[in-house]
């Protein structure tokens, strides 16, 4: 082999050279009088969101708000002079209803795993120096345990506020809430209940949880509401033995503090679901005052009148990043959204309490769209999404002009590198708005 000559090696420096100037030539140019987008980019984030009430004002008047020192039994009152709120996270608001709950109930007790020390996720820090060690409590690690031991004192007329540290490690507890609290009122003829046991746990995705500390399993639950309409045909029991567990899943703190003192004070089990990703993500201005936000009643966020949009907890906030992208598509996906879908008027709706859930107001709402996209996080087969689909397929079947879409988590585990392709982000629903506009 002969060595290069030097004309040959300085020819390739100079093509070399020549080819690093034109790209470089060509990077500037494709930068060139392109502002650089925000940190956050120009889409909502949670921090953001339209939907967090910033404001005194605003807080104070949150839809479906209830004061417990007004007279319901009156007509509402609007007088909103004296109250006063704080700025809150999602899990401040929940340590602050527990304490108004310990503190107007001397019956309460909060017991947990860790939970005397301020729990996992400081959702009662604080709470056993203000109420002592008889009333906030730590509990062996056992799920099944905090759940009979909640049952029992519920039971005996006592205010049971259990944490399961995690809505993963639920599952050994399936059992006493489902045979046990679900049943207790209809097994006894009415004659007891466990009316005053709230199961409180983290849930959903928190962005590197992986198998064990990213699920949501409000879908397992679903089937013990099945007992009510099953028992009340076939045995002709009156419908006040009855005590369906309920399942809630708060968006906000001040959603959060509301919805938990109704849970606390609803005279049925509840399995009160916190996503935990907005434990500090989420905050708001919430009321310092007692009040309370009624179960089983879904709140729309935006109106709309060509498509209706359902989902609660985390996705909320990716439904609404979806829906500006609709409406203003960024550059890099604007040709996979047809110009006529951009002006569609979506509309969104809080499911807020999973079970039961609010047939009607959905049910109303689809029928005036005659389209839905369901949103959760859960796996799709056996969903909660599942089950509404189906029962809005024959209440709206001939008013719908689409099929019922559902974006949701895969059919696999969560994966610790991979839970971000695994929940339900804006792309994915929006990719599904434009599907079923399409059809």
């Amino acid at each position: 082999m002969f060595a290069p000559s030097s004309l040959a090696r300085l020819s390739r420096r100079s093509v070399a050279t020549f080819k690093a100037k034109l790209q470089s030539a060509r990077r500037w140019e494709s930068t060139a009088g392109t502002e650089a987008p925000p940190a956050g980019g120009h889409s909502p984030s949670i921090a953001t969101s339209s939907f967090l009430r910033q404001t005194r004002d605003n807080s104070l008047r949150t839809p479906d708000i209830r004061w417990a020192d007004e007279d319901h039994a009156g007509p509402p009152s609007n007088a909103l002079a004296g109250r006063e709120t704080r700025k809150m996270n999602l899990y401040q608001a929940v340590r602050d209803a527990m304490s108004i709950a310990l503190t107007k109930d001397d019956s309460a007790v909060v017991f947990g795993e860790d939970v005397a020390f301020g729990g996992v996720f400081r959702c009662t820090m604080g709470l056993a120096e203000e109420f002592g060690r008889e009333r906030v409590f730590n509990t062996p690690l056992t799920e099944q345990g905090i759940a009979g031991f909640g049952i029992g004192i519920a039971s005996m007329g006592q205010t049971a506020i259990a944490e399961i540290q995690f809505a993963d490690y639920i599952y050994p507890a399936f059992d006493q809430l489902v045979n046990e609290a679900a049943k207790f009122n209809f097994r006894s003829g009415g004659n007891f209940d466990v009316g005053g046991l709230t199961i409180r746990c983290p849930s959903m995705s928190v962005g590197h949880g992986a198998l064990y500390h990213s699920q949501s399993p409000e879908g397992f639950f679903m089937g013990a509401a099945g007992l009510k309409a099953s028992l009340v045909a076939h045995f002709d029991v009156p419908p006040h033995t009855l005590t369906p567990t309920q399942i809630v899943i708060p968006r906000s703190p001040i959603q959060a503090k509301g919805l938990l003192l109704s849970a606390i004070r609803d005279p049925n089990p509840v399995i009160f679901m916190e996503p935990k990703i907005l434990y500090r993500s989420s905050v708001e201005q919430v009321p310092i005052d007692d009040y309370e936000i009624p179960l089983g009643r879904a709140e729309t966020l935006i109106h709309g009148s060509d498509l209706t949009v359902l989902t609660w907890g985390t996705p909320v906030y990716s439904c609404e990043t979806a829906i500006h992208m609709l409406a203003n598509p960024p550059e890099t996906i604007a040709r996979h959204v047809p110009e006529p879908f951009r002006k569609a008027k979506i509309e969104l709706i809080d499911l807020r309490t999973i079970l039961p859930w609010d047939v009607e107001t959905v049910t109303e709402s689809v029928k005036r769209t005659g389209r839905l996209v369901i949103v959760h996080e859960a796996s799709k087969t056996g969903g909660v999404g599942s089950e509404i689909a189906a029962e809005l397929q024959k209440r709206c079947f001939l008013k719908l002009d689409a099929p019922v879409k559902r974006v949701t988590g895969w059919d696999t585990p969560v994966g610790m590198s991979y839970e971000k392709f695994y929940i339900p982000d804006s792309v994915r629903i929006l990719d599904a708005m434009v599907e079923t506009l399409s059809y």
